[in-house]
């Protein structure tokens, strides 16, 4: 695994533990020196005990030679970022191509090599023209096999996958591939493979349909505020017809991550590169955007008044629970703005303080729920940790008419109006 990130470092982990020896590659030699003395640098729950255990039985290697991992490895992943590119919306390939080259220089053998960053339409073939001696002397295979895993969620979206994508023409890496992955697609999943183009294209295709459904959800959960309806109850009703589904329908804040906001910009571009117009994706983004500056003018709205002399609660400041993750979360947009115009904003996150927000004179991380809501005169539940499904905000807040505004739906209105408590949820 070339990269050891987020999908390098899980991915890695888990071939690890269905008995494959794992090479896990980075030039970032703290972070392989953190690895090595078993302290992972990402939060995903299971990983830490699992990355232990297969250290500890010589199957996982963590490592700063490239050379070593390449000539004792049969299958190459890379798996390196591939982020957008400052001015512009096409992802920056530059980590990938100087593998490439490197590869150049260290295949002797036959390899597969495998793309499992995320990467536009034709990559592999510009993969292959580097690699092109290798190719003609039949040493290499270059495949696309994308990730599909939820942060939060990664190692159970590893072990029980929806699908399982390869774009190949090789029969030999078909084959071999199939090997591979043969301990997780028995029962759990469909193995499909496609042409590499093809699996470029789902990787792509697929993240920017998530992100649609959840900016549709978004701005029908607007309409719903406007017309007394929860959205709720349209959610469960539209995602019980199966051609819809009822994942990613739950109104919230702007999708964020490593994935959505990358890949809907990168699509938009291969589009125009090809000449064509992507033009609800286009929308999507657009969307997304404005979706922060509304949560914001919204949350601004129910303070009414003067906000010099108010303090503001974030419950959670990172895109989605279970990952420390907080690229393009809402809270990053909401924080700074409210930094300015209020007394004092304080937050909480399992994660920890976040470097985001330390700049900010006015904004204090606080270590528990209790010292976090304590006073403040309104509460945003921006991420829905488990933490904060059953919280007496009465008793945390100790103030009168306090206001709790809930970006993800987590509390019944009609309990919060029973117990006299000012609520406001998205879209109800």
């Amino acid at each position: 695994m070339i990269g050891a990130g987020y999908v390098g470092l899980v991915s890695g982990v888990c071939f690890s533990d269905l008995g494959n020896v794992v090479y896990c590659v980075d030039n970032d030699k703290r972070k392989i020196d953190q690895l090595n003395n078993g302290k992972v640098p990402i939060y995903e729950p299971g990983l830490e005990e699992i990355l232990k255990k297969n250290f500890k039985q010589k199957r996982l290697i963590f490592t700063t030679n490239l050379d070593k991992a390449i000539s004792n490895s049969d299958i190459v992943f890379i798996c390196v970022g591939t982020p957008t590119k400052k001015g512009s919306n096409s992802a920056d390939l530059k980590y990938v191509f100087e593998v490439a080259n490197q590869l150049k220089k260290l295949i002797k053998t036959y390899k597969i090599v495998i793309t499992k960053s995320t990467v536009p339409v034709t990559t592999g073939d510009k993969i292959e023209k580097i690699l092109i001696k290798q190719k003609k002397k039949n040493l290499v295979d270059i495949v696309s096999n994308p990730e599909f895993l939820r942060e939060g969620e990664a190692i159970r979206d590893f072990i029980y996958p929806d699908r399982v994508v390869i774009g190949t023409d090789s029969e030999k890496a078909n084959r071999i591939l199939k090997s591979l992955y043969l301990p997780i697609i028995k029962k759990t999943s469909r193995f499909f493979r496609t042409s590499r183009r093809g699996a470029e294209m789902i990787k792509y295709a697929s993240n920017a349909f998530l992100a649609t459904k959840i900016s549709y959800i978004n701005e029908i959960a607007n309409l719903c505020e406007k017309t007394g309806v929860d959205v709720k109850e349209i959610s469960v009703g539209m995602g019980s017809d199966q051609r819809i589904g009822e994942r990613f329908l739950r109104a919230g804040p702007a999708y964020g991550g490593s994935c959505f906001p990358k890949d809907t910009k990168a699509i938009v571009d291969t589009g125009s590169k090809f000449k064509t117009n992507l033009s609800i994706i286009k929308s999507v983004i657009k969307s997304n955007n404005n979706r922060k500056k509304l949560l914001t003018i919204k949350a601004e709205k129910l303070l009414k008044g003067t906000l010099k002399k108010k303090s503001i609660t974030f419950l959670g400041v990172t895109f989605k629970p279970n990952t420390d993750d907080m690229r393009e979360a809402c809270s990053l947009a909401m924080i700074p703005h409210f930094s300015k115009k209020v007394l004092k904003v304080k937050y909480f996150d399992p994660t920890g303080p976040k470097k985001e927000f330390s700049k900010h004179k006015n904004v204090e991380y606080c270590s528990n729920i209790e010292l976090a809501c304590l006073n403040s005169d309104l509460i945003i539940l921006h991420t829905e940790w488990n933490e904060f499904k059953l919280l007496n905000f009465k008793k945390l807040v100790r103030k009168k008419n306090f206001i709790i505004y809930d970006m993800r739906n987590l509390y019944s209105p009609i309990n919060m109006k029973k117990n006299k408590i000012k609520y406001f949820g998205v879209g109800r």
